[in-house]
């Protein structure tokens, strides 16, 4: 059983929702808990340090 996610601003529980994420001109869409009070989503930290950071990393060397 995984672990409900709760927004720390509004206490609700977060739920699924498509997102997307832009970065130096170029976008990519991802589904992510969102807080459906506030919208802010959460990105888990792997996907923070592994994924963007590589993608981060590229587009900045061109």
């Amino acid at each position: 059983m995984s672990e409900k996610l709760i927004c720390g601003k509004c206490n609700a529980e977060l739920v699924p929702k498509t997102i997307n994420l832009n970065y130096l001109g170029h976008s990519l869409t991802n589904d992510f808990p969102c807080c459906p009070v506030c919208g802010q989503p959460y990105i888990p930290p792997d996907i923070v340090s592994g994924k963007m950071h590589e993608v981060e990393t590229l587009l900045e060397d061109k």
